[in-house]
């Protein structure tokens, strides 16, 4: 039977890219968006031709946590089975108002928004998808983080606390999930040239910064991410868990 693997925000840079990964190797997936249907539907049609299998998209606000458990339960109805849980899915524009900004601006309505986004929805998600994977014999949970963490970014203060908490969590969790078969790991990427990074008003500015700091001289890309999603995912990692896998074409030592 083909496993299945259900992504948060898989329709556009590091999300799709891990949804062709996971649907290249032979993996059912079920990925959400934040408000674009056709683009989920036009996804669906050509991964369907590229690969077989079955793959649904559906809508998922992550700053609503608790709407992760309506999720899952349309999901129970549309696959047999859940083995692997990614929590990609990240918010921009208006929502971060308040927590993208220097310090002396930092507002707590857009730093709980980023956190929500982050942390809280990596834990009900977590949760749901826990329950379906215990019933299979065990599988992997994963968080995307983000080196903003470990490297000054500038206005990047609320999500850059919201990714040390959840790398906190993801140990805590998988120290919690190991018996029922669950590894719990996050993949932490240095600036990824996807169109949230290109909504940054200093995107040129970070661009020249990352390729300069890089001993590779580029940024990096959404490819870069996804394979080492899937290898977590696979028996190849079977002792690994509780881990943050840094992806950053070396610019946190520079």
């Amino acid at each position: 039977m083909r496993k299945t693997l259900v992504i948060s925000g898989g329709t556009r840079g590091i999300g799709r890219a891990i949804v062709e990964e996971f649907a290249s190797n032979g993996i059912d997936v079920a990925f959400t968006y934040n408000s674009n249907v056709d683009i989920a539907n036009e996804m669906i049609a050509d991964l369907t031709e590229k690969f077989g299998g079955k793959y649904k998209a559906y809508p998922l606000d992550i700053l609503e946590p608790d709407s992760y458990k309506a999720l899952f339960k349309e999901i129970d109805k549309d696959f047999q089975r859940v083995d692997y849980f990614i929590s990609n899915a990240i918010i921009s524009g208006r929502s971060v108002v308040g927590g993208f900004a220097p310090f002396m601006r930092l507002k707590p309505k857009g730093l709980m928004n980023i956190y929500t986004a982050t942390v809280l929805s990596f834990i009900v998600g977590a949760q749901e998808a826990a329950k379906r994977i215990e019933k299979v014999g065990g599988g992997s949970i994963i968080s995307l983080s983000s080196t903003g963490n470990l490297v000054h970014t500038p206005n990047y203060t609320g999500h850059g606390n919201s990714k040390a908490a959840v790398e906190t969590v993801v140990k805590y969790a998988a120290h919690e999930l190991g018996d029922m078969g669950i590894r719990v790991n996050a993949v932490s990427g240095g600036p990824i040239d996807t169109d949230a990074l290109k909504k940054f008003p200093n995107y040129e500015e970070v661009k020249g910064e990352v390729v300069k700091r890089s001993p590779l001289s580029r940024m990096g890309e959404s490819d870069d991410l996804s394979g080492i999603c899937y290898f977590l995912s696979t028996d190849k990692a079977s002792w690994i868990t509780g881990q943050t896998f840094i992806v950053d074409g070396g610019t946190t030592f520079a």
